[in-house]
């Protein structure tokens, strides 16, 4: 982190509003009936675990990074934030300190129960199933492939959307009609897949490689649809440098894969606790954070 960079924020303490929900990295609190304040902590998880170590700014870098993808993508959906100033939503003024560049203050909406995965390179989850089934989420693929191959054609796998402390699961598209009604369902597919391959290109254009992402959309009570939640963070997505990207080998990511690969490593049992992180492994994971906003946006995190 450079010199004078905030401290880590690792939970958020605001008296004057009321706490909806604490995340594996979000707390939600309510500002009125029509409106939510999301504060992205520094909170890490991994394997399903949020970790006794926060990333210094990591929740400043996911902030900033929605907003600028919302704004980017708002001829296709509406985002969910909305027009409510923070000085509004946080009137007391140490409590704003406290949220600061890492808060949104969105619009209360009613979340749709599936997550909306796209995946352009063949990785993870998605590489273990094709290598048992040559198929992701039933969707066929070439043979041949290798690990980190690029798709010939990017793919939607939606997964249900789990309570706290239970895993996401892969289904279907004919599961996604069940749960939403056909034409919603064929909509969120249809721009999932375009929002992802306007945000690849841009992306490979400045040496960032999203070899998938997720992202989540909810309605109001219109019935107006619109993109809700972080949108192409290194936390819903997987960033790879370019310049490292080679089909057969595990690339190198601007996200938390440093922290994983350090845990696997340290002999943890991915059961909580999570162990503390040593120094250097933050400072590593908080630089891949900002430099994937510094790539992206062509900007500094202040």
């Amino acid at each position: 982190m450079s010199e004078g960079a905030p401290e880590a924020l690792y939970e958020t303490d605001l008296r004057s509003l009321p706490l909806v929900s604490r995340g594996k990295v979000r707390d939600i609190y309510a500002v009125g009936d029509e409106a939510l304040l999301i504060v992205a902590t520094d909170r890490l998880s991994a394997f399903d675990v949020v970790l006794p170590t926060p990333i210094p700014g990591k929740g400043r870098v996911l902030t900033a990074l929605s907003e600028f993808w919302f704004e980017r993508m708002a001829d296709l959906v509406p985002g969910h934030l909305a027009d409510i100033p923070l000085e509004e939503a946080v009137p007391d003024a140490a409590e704003r300190v406290q949220v600061a560049g890492r808060a949104m203050v969105v619009r209360r909406l009613k979340p749709l129960p599936v997550e909306a995965i796209v995946r352009g390179y063949i990785i993870g989850s998605g590489w273990k199933d094709y290598q048992r089934t040559g198929a992701v989420c039933g969707i066929r693929l070439p043979d041949g492939l290798r690990l980190a191959d690029r798709l010939p054609e990017p793919i939607y796998t939606p997964s249900t959307k789990a309570e706290a402390g239970e895993h996401d699961e892969n289904i279907d598209f004919d599961r996604t009609v069940a749960l939403l009604g056909r034409e919603l369902a064929e909509r969120v597919r249809g721009l999932s897949l375009e929002i992802y391959r306007r945000a690849a290109e841009y992306a490979r254009a400045r040496g960032i490689i999203i070899a998938d992402t997720k992202f989540e959309f909810g309605l109001d009570e219109a019935g107006t649809l619109y993109l809700i939640d972080e949108v192409l963070t290194p936390d819903s997505s997987r960033f790879w440098p370019a310049d490292a990207w080679r089909p057969g080998e595990n690339p190198p990511s601007f996200d938390k894969q440093y922290v994983r690969d350090w845990l696997e490593a340290s002999g943890w049992d991915k059961r909580p606790p999570g162990p503390e992180l040593p120094p250097e492994v933050v400072a590593r994971t908080a630089e891949k954070y900002r430099e994937a906003y510094r790539r992206l946006t062509g900007r500094e995190l202040g």
